[in-house]
């Protein structure tokens, strides 16, 4: 199984992006996707998970201005950030469980400008 993220780039603080995370392989069932972000010089952390019964649930980094999306029949998750801010900036990485197995993805790098 393997997960691609797509969707970061360069962006002006008050913009949006859209995050995608797509997985591939032999998959029977995705329990739950996720995003994670790990800042500069910060240790990695949750930003929000979906379960297969679109139950969502949003780390401290991500309240608010983020929100979790899935279409598991495409093996996709998605994730959309509204009005960005400089403190948003890092590696935003893919998670999901999958036929009980836990896999990430490469990241996508998402940075700020103020």
């Amino acid at each position: 199984v393997h997960l691609v993220e797509s969707g970061g780039g360069l962006v002006r603080a008050g913009g949006s992006l859209k995050l995608s995370c797509i997985a591939s392989g032999r998959i029977s069932s995705i329990h739950l996707m996720g995003w994670h972000r790990q800042a500069p010089g910060k240790e990695r952390d949750m930003v929000a998970v979906i379960t297969d019964r679109n139950t969502t649930t949003y780390g401290d980094s991500g309240q608010g201005r983020f929100t979790i999306s899935r279409d598991f029949a495409k093996n996709t998750v998605y994730l959309h950030i509204n009005d960005l801010r400089p403190e948003d900036t890092g590696v935003y990485y893919c998670q999901a469980r999958i036929d009980w197995e836990t896999y990430w993805g490469q990241g996508t790098q998402v940075t700020v400008s103020s």
